[in-house]
């Protein structure tokens, strides 16, 4: 999988460097793109969209994978399945159980085979996973400081507005006090996310599909889809605050161009957060994936691109030097919008408990005999220094 994820990398790189050279052989020419080169930009940006994507799918594909086995490894249920083989009988018991999972492979005594015999003649091949759709639930989780605690109650977090200030002394004076000042505690509770959903007996006996690893699957991702949604543009009522709620104004778009930013917004909004916090790692750009895209098509004054895309597996792409980081529930380039946040993401801390649960029922609706299973998450999150992250804010139209 490494091997094929650097080739996507590699191939996104020479498509980089394809629309580059024709932007550029225009600008010298001082010229505009015409039809064919425009095309031929445009071929290049969409192959680079897609083997970003891919190389998104097959990290996510290896990081659900570690999940699904570990709440399927949870489950006693689950174990005899993938663990123990049950001794079969005879040619329909072995097709049965290839169907429900319980042995990969089995050998089948040789029969003749007429034209005028009925039904097939080997055994129909299912495969037992579902394909599942892509999506990307969002970096909060991984980028933020995770607090994980046994309980729920309310958790307490101090913060400081001012530090002390020193002043020089003269000889034999009496030093003067200057305290630390404290801004009012920051207070994570833990909001409960969660879903039911229901399988009947039928279809986890005689399914050839691995509906347990499917559900385990889903849940992961419905709940982390939401709750970084929620990390992201709660409001800070009946949820977490999110990052983009939480951070302070940084710089505010020009007038008359729809909330869109320019190269100057985006050296601006940088610089505008705090010089210590942009001097730590985790210091980067946070926007969805259509403001990426217009990012990709900005140059400065020099005529370079802003966007660089990532040489290697493990680090991402990067805007004016800084990492980028996609995140889809950023909002879209629009008037009076927060579109583009730059920070240090790790300063916002995110408080779980226990987390992502997957628990089963067999009793919930005995009388239908369907199976109930239970997905659930809580957490909240928040922001204690706003100064860490900036936010720029589309102008007004």
């Amino acid at each position: 999988m490494t091997d094929y994820i650097k080739t996507q990398l590699d191939e996104r790189v020479r498509a980089f460097e394809s629309a580059k050279e024709i932007i550029d052989r225009a600008q010298g020419e001082n010229r505009s793109l015409d039809a064919t080169e425009q095309e031929s930009v445009d071929r290049a940006m969409a192959d680079m969209d897609r083997r970003k994507a891919i190389v998104d799918d097959m990290r996510a594909l290896a990081a659900r994978e570690s999940e699904v086995r570990a709440a399927v490894a949870d489950h006693a249920e689950a174990r005899a399945v993938v663990e123990t083989a049950q001794p079969v009988s005879n040619d329909a018991d072995t097709i049965r159980s290839l169907a429900r999972g319980e042995i990969r492979s089995a050998t089948f005594e040789k029969r003749d085979v007429t034209k005028g015999s009925t039904g097939s003649p080997v055994p129909t091949s299912f495969y037992d996973q579902v394909i599942l759709l892509a999506r990307a639930t969002g970096p909060m989780l991984s980028l933020s400081t995770e607090l994980a605690t046994a309980g729920g109650e309310n958790l307490q977090i101090p913060r400081l507005s001012t530090y002390s200030v020193g002043s020089v002394n003269s000889e034999a004076a009496t030093f003067g006090e200057s305290d630390p000042a404290f801004s009012a505690f920051i207070t994570l509770s833990a909001f409960k996310y969660g879903f039911l959903t229901q399988v009947s007996r039928e279809l986890l006996e005689d399914s050839g599909v691995d509906v347990l690893s499917l559900l385990a699957t889903n849940c992961g991702n419905a709940l982390s889809f939401v709750v970084n949604t929620k990390l992201t543009v709660g409001t800070g009522t009946v949820e977490p605050t999110g990052v983009s709620v939480a951070a302070s104004a940084g710089v505010t778009g020009g007038t008359g161009v729809s909330g869109a930013f320019t190269y100057a917004n985006l050296v601006n909004l940088a610089y505008s957060a705090d010089a210590a916090a942009r001097a730590l790692p985790g210091f980067g750009y946070m926007a969805n994936g259509p403001s990426i895209a217009k990012m990709r098509l900005l140059t400065d004054t020099a005529g370079n691109f802003v966007f660089q895309p990532s040489m290697a597996d493990s680090t991402p792409d990067r805007v004016l030097g800084f990492p980028l980081y996609e995140n889809p529930a950023m909002a879209d380039t629009a008037t009076s919008a927060v579109s583009v946040l730059a920070g240090h993401f790790p300063s916002y801390y995110v408080r779980t408990v226990g987390g992502i649960r997957l628990d089963r029922s067999d009793d919930f609706a005995f009388s239908a005999d369907l199976v109930t299973f239970r997905c659930s998450y809580r957490i909240d999150g928040n922001l204690p220094q706003t100064s860490h992250v900036k936010k720029f804010t589309g102008g007004a139209s």
